[in-house]
């Protein structure tokens, strides 16, 4: 794939194998990328009929190149749009494998210490660690929903941008904290003002706002909040409905439950990215379907530590807007789809006989154009369309998992692996090939992140409650002495 680095140096049509479009797969199709744009989607000899002719009027839109570009076949290849990671927790990644087997709101047990401890230096390896991750698992653009160390979030903004992650950037607008105010309205609202006016000369940095869970905000600054980014037209993001202590704290409090606060404020809208909703009763599906808000559907989170998996598939059939979102969890596109629709399978089609589950597509679907619109970027990521940004994956189809291939859709989603993926594309310019960047020492890096991380966690009051597998083992072994788990048998 070394011939896609000078992608971004001149128009450049791609034949591949075989392009994804939303309609589906098309084989003889070939895409045309100038200025991190795609031009032109269509059957290979009118691509470059259009790539041949001449540079139209100035001012037309999108841009037509001219007659001088680059051809670069792929074959044995699939051209896919990017994934969308539609609820991420970037600065998190050193935590991810403490949290296996731990009950539900590990935040207050792992997150808020070790991120309330993380320097400058901390949060730049954390984040550059996510962001590679990402990226190597086939997503483009990952939605951000704030961090909880005091830090300005250009800290994060400036490593995903170096890296190639595209972020939808929230910021925190959070004015209570353990039943007091943290925050006076007015600063609230100004941080958040001057948040959403700041990345407009940033090509991969996207603004929204962020309210942790709205127990954490008054009404007062959940209106203004909300408003705020409807206005400007950006993503509200809030965990919303997620854990059963979540909705009781907030019944205590309010004497309601999360969601039906937000719609007795006004503040459930099209705006919303409700990470989680895992917990709806009927009358708030039906709230939020009215609402025109979107959800961040996380099934490896319920797997993990939820306590219930979102009816995803009923929010889908009732039109309610939907994307798929890792939660910080493990960062592969493929595996976040095939746990997407097994989640669904498990907890509803089974019971229901629907061995289809979605059919496949509606997974892939949500990982792609569901998740551009739920963060907000409709039209502009997800999809192999004239104007988008060329966020793209070059995915190597001619493997024995593809081979012989009968319905490429619904085998992304169950067969795919992240090792396929050969080239990531975003803004028109290769960032990882096999995995691996090709303009700063991932090797170098690594080290740094293991002596840094090491030091970040052993200094921070985290709190286990499960045992690592090794101790977990162990335990199991002394009470199960006659096992033969525990070596040969005599």
């Amino acid at each position: 794939m070394t011939e896609l680095r000078d992608l971004h140096q001149s128009p450049t049509l791609l034949a591949p194998e075989q392009v994804l479009l939303p309609e589906g797969p098309q084989r003889d199709h070939a895409v045309l990328v100038t200025e991190g744009r795609i031009v032109a989607v269509g059957p290979l000899a009118e691509v470059t009929a259009r790539a041949e002719s001449e540079q139209a009027e100035p001012g037309s839109r999108p841009p037509r190149p001219t007659a001088g570009f680059t051809r670069i076949d792929l074959p044995g290849r699939l051209l896919m749009p990017g994934f969308i990671d539609s609820h991420h927790h970037l600065t998190q990644s050193f935590g991810k494998s403490l949290v296996f087997g731990e009950p539900s709101e590990i935040f207050q047990r792992v997150w808020v210490p070790m991120e309330s401890n993380m320097d400058a230096e901390a949060i730049e390896v954390a984040t550059r660690l996510a962001a590679w991750e990402s990226l190597r698992g086939g997503f483009t653009t990952a939605a951000d929903a704030g961090t909880r160390a005091s830090v300005d979030v250009s800290a994060i903004s400036d490593v995903t941008a170096d890296v190639g992650l595209r972020c939808v950037l929230g910021v925190i607008c959070n004015d209570l904290g353990g039943g007091a105010r943290t925050a006076d309205l007015a600063e609230v609202v100004t941080a958040a003002e001057h948040h959403l006016n700041r990345w407009n000369a940033e090509e991969l940095v996207h603004p929204s706002l962020a309210v942790s869970i709205p127990e954490v905000a008054s009404d007062e600054a959940l209106v203004a909040v909300t408003s705020l980014a409807r206005d400007a037209g950006v993503t509200f993001q809030t965990h919303l409905n997620e854990h059963l202590s979540a909705v009781e704290r907030s019944l205590v409090a309010n004497g309601e439950r999360p969601l039906e606060r937000l719609h007795r404020l006004g503040a459930l809208g099209p705006e919303l990215l409700a990470a989680h909703a895992t917990l709806l009763t009927p009358r708030e599906i039906r709230l939020l379907q009215e609402s025109g808000g979107a959800v961040a559907y996380n099934p490896v989170a319920s797997s993990w530590k939820g306590n219930a998996v979102a009816p995803a598939h009923l929010m889908h059939e009732l039109g309610i807007r939907l994307g798929l979102g890792t939660d910080g969890t493990r960062s592969d596109a493929f595996r976040l789809l095939d746990a997407a629709e097994t989640a669904q399978r498990l907890t509803a089609g089974l019971t229901a006989g629907d061995s289809s589950s979605g059919g496949g597509w509606t997974w892939l679907e949500q990982g792609l154009r569901g998740g551009a619109d739920a963060v907000g970027l409709a039209g502009q990521i997800g999809e192999i369309t004239a104007g988008a940004h060329a966020d793209l994956l070059v995915v190597d189809i001619a493997t024995p998992e593809f081979v012989p291939s009968w319905d490429l859709p619904w085998e992304l989603v169950r067969i795919a692996n992240r090792d396929q993926i050969e080239a990531v594309i975003v803004g028109g310019r290769l960032r990882l090939e096999n995995g691996w960047p090709i303009d700063w020492d991932g090797s170098a890096f690594l080290e740094r992140a293991r002596e840094v991380s090491t030091r970040v966690v052993a200094d921070s009051p985290i709190t286990r409650i499960d045992p690592s597998a090794t101790t977990h083992r162990a335990t199991w072994m002394g009470e199960h002495p006659e096992s033969h788990l525990g070596g040969r048998r005599a």
